[in-house]
């Protein structure tokens, strides 16, 4: 079911998956949404009470007014608070969402009892070439029909947001379910040196890889695991996309990992 929490003037928009089990922050990826845990929480079942935000200025939340890493991690500890959920829970993050999960369990170590890391790597330089911004530039926020935003976002338009596009007020039109500018400055907010936040916190952990991913190599996971003591790792043969080309394989390390706790 979805719920809307505000947040200084501004909507946080999150699905609630419900069931008896025990609670599990899952934060998405850039350009995504809480939807894209549908299938997970099905999987989990019972067991698992699946609570997803549409992180700030993704999905049916509200823009904010900046994309830093404190944002972020702010707005999940005031959804944990507005749920009541004063217990340490078990967080799981992919891509973007994973960052944001390892940092709160860095900040908050009382409010995390696991974690589970989906392809988000320690480490991500400047961009020095300047592609990924051509490319969000290149994409439009608006447009007056489907076919027109679908053809601007080229093909992260049938990859992302065929099935997410959002209609406009008044049917003036239709949007993206991010603004190209937010996930520009969310990027850049990502890149640094992360190590000290992955290390910080002694929970048991899960390093989810694709094992061909091209934003966390492979001797960047393996050092993951090796330097965080707790850390357990299940490679999936993919690309970063992996919960999404390998969702069973996905599904079922999670839901591996999360018994064992």
């Amino acid at each position: 079911m979805r719920h809307t929490l505000t947040i200084d003037d501004r909507a946080l928009s999150y699905l609630d998956f419900g069931g008896p089990g025990r609670p599990l922050l899952a934060l998405h990826g850039g350009m995504s949404e809480g939807l894209a845990f549908t299938g997970l929480a099905e999987a989990l079942g019972d067991g698992w009470r699946v609570i997803a935000p549409d992180q700030r200025g993704h999905g049916d939340s509200d823009r904010a007014p900046d994309y830093g890493r404190a944002g972020y991690i702010d707005d999940a500890v005031a959804l944990l608070d507005h749920l009541g959920l004063d217990e340490p829970v078990a967080v799981l993050g992919y891509s973007l969402g994973g960052i944001t999960a390892y940092q709160l369990a860095a900040a908050h170590p009382g409010r995390v009892r696991a974690l589970v890391n989906v392809d988000a790597t320690v480490q991500i330089a400047p961009d020095t070439t300047g592609g990924l911004f051509t490319f969000l530039r290149g994409m439009r926020y608006t447009a007056p029909t489907r076919e027109e935003l679908l053809a601007a976002a080229g093909p992260v338009g049938s990859r992302f947001v065929e099935q997410a596009l959002r209609p406009l007020p008044g049917g003036e039109g239709w949007r993206l379910p991010f603004h190209p500018q937010d996930m520009t400055d969310s990027a850049e907010a990502c890149r640094g040196d992360h190590w000290d936040n992955w290390l910080a916190s002694t929970c048991p952990a899960l390093l989810v890889h694709g094992t061909r991913s091209q934003t966390l190599a492979q001797d960047t996971a393996d050092a993951m695991v090796a330097r965080r003591p707790g850390t357990s790792y299940t490679p999936l043969d993919g690309d970063h996309f992996v919960p999404f080309t390998d969702p069973d394989g996905f599904h079922e390390a999670v839901r591996k990992f999360l018994a064992g706790l």
